[in-house]
């Protein structure tokens, strides 16, 4: 599929819960270089909401508009209900912002770390220190606490960074690539971190290169490609769009499977394995007709599986890239 692939946007039936952040024509360029081209948003609060694209797509510019970090060239953004023309630093005051790369300073622990984030947000020294400590521990954080950052692993270090953004009480939280050079461990540590805010209704706009981090942890995903949102809907909806859906009946029996693969029509052999394969969305009411129409025929299939595009799909689909998001690496640190 060529890289201009129409927006697509999927909408849901009943009232719209509050949104945490908006954009309507959002728009930068760089000189001749336009990185965002009239891009809408809407983030309902207490979500996970991931923001997926190529390598330049203009996810880490979407990320730095939104949380004040560069202006807009066009477009009406609303955060945490604030105007971002107009009171950037109640913004500010309502987020909290992990980058691609560290803020932990390696120079002093991870407690110091802790204390300066608590004093450049104002807090007195025994408030300060009282989120300190809660945070350390929930970060798991506590036995190197008062060791410097630079022994730190990657993983600790993203723990501490997030735990630093966390000083504040932010409600609205922008994770830019978090987890990336992690090993497996650290991620999955990562993935339940967040899970865990949301549960205390925090709202998380995360942008990630590994595609599973999206499936598992967004409530719902956009495509941005060539600095417009191609499709944008929860994981399961999107693959939904993609053609390549198909159900697979297999048979024990060569009886069975002969008499099938007569009476099904559209189907795809494989003799040898004695399966069938039906082209198939792999909703309710597909796989019901699929089932009532060997139940006409007195056909037992013996084993039935649904098989849908997956992101990978998705996203060479939408964004016509021939390069292979990246992946995790397998390592232990």
């Amino acid at each position: 599929m060529p890289s201009s692939v129409m927006p697509m946007s999927i909408k849901h039936d009943g009232h719209p819960s509050p949104a945490a952040v908006s954009a309507v024509g959002l728009r930068k360029s760089y000189g001749d270089k336009t990185v965002l081209d009239g891009v809408d948003l809407r983030i309902p609060a207490g979500s996970v909401f991931a923001l997926l694209g190529p390598n330049g797509a203009g996810k880490t510019t979407a990320v730095k508009i939104l949380s004040t970090l560069i202006t807009a060239d066009g477009g009406q953004v609303q955060v945490a209900g604030h105007d971002l023309a107009v009171a950037p630093q109640a913004v500010r005051a309502a987020i909290g912002v992990t980058g691609q790369f560290s803020a932990v300073d390696g120079l002093i622990t991870g407690e110091e770390n802790m204390l300066l984030m608590a004093d450049l947000h104002h807090l007195s020294k025994r408030e300060g220190r009282r989120v300190t400590a809660e945070l350390l521990e929930r970060f798991d954080l506590v036995d190197a606490a008062n060791k410097p950052a630079s022994s730190y692993s990657g993983g600790m270090k993203r723990r501490l960074d997030l735990a630093m953004t966390l000083v504040g009480g932010p409600r609205i939280i922008f994770l830019d690539e978090p987890t990336t050079g992690l090993d497996p461990r650290s991620r999955h540590n990562m993935w339940q971190i967040i899970r865990e805010l949301v549960a205390d209704g925090v709202t998380v706009f995360l942008t990630t290169q590994y595609l599973e981090e999206a499936d598992e942890l967004a409530d719902r995903i956009a495509v941005l490609n060539d600095g417009k949102i191609a499709a944008e809907g929860t994981a399961d909806e999107l693959k939904r769009l993609i053609p390549g859906g198909h159900v697979r009946l297999r048979f024990d029996d060569p009886a069975s499977y002969q008499s099938a693969a007569v009476a099904l029509r559209e189907v795809t052999r494989d003799d040898e394995a004695l399966a069938l394969t039906i082209p198939s969305g792999g909703s309710q009411r597909e796989l019901r007709s699929i089932l009532d129409w060997l139940d006409a025929c007195d056909i037992a299939a013996d084993e039935l599986t649904v098989h849908t595009p997956d992101l990978d799909d998705v996203f060479f689909a939408l964004t016509g890239s021939t390069d292979v998001p990246a992946q995790p690496k397998e390592t232990v640190r």
